[in-house]
């Protein structure tokens, strides 16, 4: 059975290559990208992390928890299965660093609209109909079956999992909020909404 509660996760251990500086470290509220988003889930979640490299633990204070990715997966699966390590019957809420217009109206709809009966309850925009796998709550029962795909030897991909998986798709009212900041252009895209 599903629990009720939802735990937050910020996924800050990426390289970062494309952008070329780490999208945690990047200001886009006043204060690095990676806190503004603990601080948010944390008004939102029965307890939030922050996921990250071993390298990236001297950067933080006591004030913010720490998952330390086990490297065991590739990629965004990295974090997101070293969380279910750690609590494997938690729901997760999951969000990548690279979204720098998310808001809390955004992942309040995306909470009351959760459906825990599916593997995952997952942003889309209406044009793509494609789960954002890294702005969505995963179930513990999501993540096991994850564990499964990739052992299968299926690839790295979380959104190829969703695709093929029965989860639940929610458009956002203001899509806007799933804009990914991933190169240089983004983030100056990014200064002028926000300005």
């Amino acid at each position: 059975m599903n629990s009720e509660k939802i735990y937050g996760l910020i996924l800050s251990g990426g390289k970062s290559t494309r952008m070329g500086i780490d999208k945690g470290m990047i200001d886009y509220h006043g204060m690095p990208q990676r806190e503004y988003l603990y601080k948010l889930l944390k008004t939102l979640c029965h307890t939030t992390y922050m996921s990250v490299r071993e390298e990236q633990v001297p950067e933080f204070s006591q004030e913010y928890n720490l998952i330390v990715d086990r490297n065991e997966y590739k990629g965004p699966y990295n974090g997101l299965l070293s969380a279910h390590h750690l609590n494997p019957k938690a729901s997760w809420l999951v969000l990548a660093c690279d979204l720098p217009l998310i808001d809390q109206t955004a992942l309040k709809e995306l909470i009351r609209e959760r459906d825990c009966t599916k593997l995952a309850t997952a942003f889309a925009t209406e044009e793509s109909g494609l789960p954002e796998p890294l702005c969505a709550i995963w179930e513990p029962e999501g993540l096991e079956k994850s564990v499964a795909y990739l052992n299968a030897g299926n690839g790295s991909c979380p959104r190829k999992f969703l695709i093929n998986g029965d989860i639940h798709l929610v458009v956002p009212q203001n899509e806007e909020v799933l804009l990914n900041a991933n190169y240089k252009e983004d983030y100056e895209k990014v200064l002028m909404k926000l300005s």
